[in-house]
């Protein structure tokens, strides 16, 4: 547990990172795919506006306790409304809605017909008509929204900041909305006012992730030239590993809430405008998040890099480090050296002291050779022959031949005396080492 409360100190002071930046190539990529799933489904698909949008009829009703979703979805589909028709239950007292192209007067009691002839029981209608004139309006004034929306954010980043931070952030904006609007289109979600309104919202929380992480990239780059400690790319890296655990945790703790509405009370309530603008927002909510890390900071990297300083300055932090890890390298292979040598003259002490210690037995007598002694050396003769032994008796008495038979050992001859090796020489008093 320890570990894992000092991961946002460590990330801090850059003793743990995470290379955002030096990826940035696999995040494109996986970012690319993403863009072209959706806007493959949005070409396809398209984007299933509500009634609010394209106009029509709302037609809401009463069903009695455990009707089921099929039994109206039939009894709709024999009604002017037709297949095409939007058959939802509205939340958990059996209120029922059917969404359908703008019905006429008679058209809306045909359906109400049709639909008290399948569900018995069935009561309370109540009816909506909406004009796409008004659908329309609504379209207009939010795409408005939306360009005012991005002009200003341009402009105050530009300001605050520089434009290659205001362009990184667009980026990230555009990035966000497309993923938003391709996985409505993915899934088939319906696109209400509180969709649009959602949509509004998760920009600008997308924005403010992306502005904490520039502010603290602006921190690390500030005299950057001047020092030339580390790279663009590397300050900007560990601005992002810094600021990264705030992130997270202010995701998270954003997203339990619209989590909690979206499941929980969908589940309660059932479909509505409140269930429209939980969904825009968990998904707009996650694309942002991810957009603030692996993108925004990236592309600022991108464009900063492109600019003849920072670009001498990486050069010159690769020159450098290069040289460090060439000493790093000579250091330990002097080291490893040194090393090896001194294993390689324990062996050979060793060596030497177990020849020194090897037994010999010859006519009888136990001595002590080197086998460097029997090598002949140039300018030398054979070895002189062995002298046979002179036998004694083994009590006083009158010297008996070996024929003799019992009672009789051989005289010892002169002890050798060990040879001094080079080891030996080199201690004090030509005393072996003790084991």
């Amino acid at each position: 547990m320890s570990r894992i409360t000092e991961i946002p100190g460590r990330l801090y002071r850059g003793e743990v990172s995470v290379n955002f930046v030096g990826r940035r190539r696999l995040w494109y990529t996986i970012s690319g795919a993403i863009l072209l799933i959706s806007i493959v489904a949005l070409a396809t698909r398209g984007v299933n506006f509500s009634v609010d949008f394209k106009g029509g009829s709302i037609l809401q009703f009463k069903a009695p306790t455990g009707t089921s979703l099929t039994q109206v979805h039939n009894a709709v589909d024999n009604s002017p409304a037709g297949s095409q028709a939007i058959t939802q239950k509205v939340g958990s007292n059996g209120q029922w809605q059917v969404q359908s192209q703008k019905l006429s007067f008679a058209q809306v009691e045909q359906v109400e017909a049709a639909i008290q002839k399948g569900v018995p029981g069935v009561k309370g209608f109540s009816t909506q008509f909406i004009g796409p004139t008004w659908g329309s309006e609504i379209s207009s004034k939010a795409l408005e929204a939306l360009i005012a929306f991005l002009i200003v954010i341009v402009v105050y980043l530009s300001i605050a900041f520089e434009w290659k931070m205001a362009s990184a952030a667009f980026v990230a904006l555009i990035h966000d909305i497309v993923i938003t609007i391709g996985v409505y289109a993915l899934a088939g979600f319906t696109v209400s006012p509180a969709s649009v309104i959602g949509l509004l919202t998760i920009l600008g929380y997308s924005l403010y992730d992306t502005v904490v992480v520039f502010d603290k990239v602006r921190e690390n780059t500030a005299g950057l030239l001047g020092s030339g400690k580390s790279s663009y790319s590397q300050a900007a890296n560990l601005a992002l590993n810094q600021t990264l655990v705030r992130s997270i945790n202010t995701s998270l703790i954003a997203l339990l809430p619209v989590a909690a509405i979206l499941f929980i009370g969908s589940a309660l309530l059932g479909p509505g405008e409140l269930q429209d603008l939980a969904l825009v927002l968990f998904v707009g909510m996650m694309s942002g998040t991810y957009s603030s890390i692996f993108i925004a900071t990236p592309v600022l990297a991108q464009l900063k890099e492109r600019e003849r300083s920072y670009q001498q300055l990486a050069k010159r932090v690769a020159l450098r480090e290069a040289g460090g890890r060439s000493a790093k390298r000579r250091a330990e292979a002097e080291k490893n050296a040194r090393k090896g040598a001194a294993r390689q003259a324990v062996a050979l002490d060793e060596q030497e002291e177990e020849l020194e210690e090897e037994p010999e037995i010859s006519n009888g007598v136990t001595g002590y050779r080197d086998p460097r002694d029997t090598i002949e050396e140039p300018g030398q003769g054979a070895p002189p022959p062995a002298v046979a032994p002179e036998w004694i008796p083994v009590s006083q008495g009158a010297p008996q031949s070996p024929s003799a038979g019992d009672g009789l050992r051989p005289r010892p001859g002169p002890r050798q005396q060990p040879r001094r090796t080079s080891a030996a020489k080199r201690r004090p008093g030509g005393k072996k080492k003790k084991r």
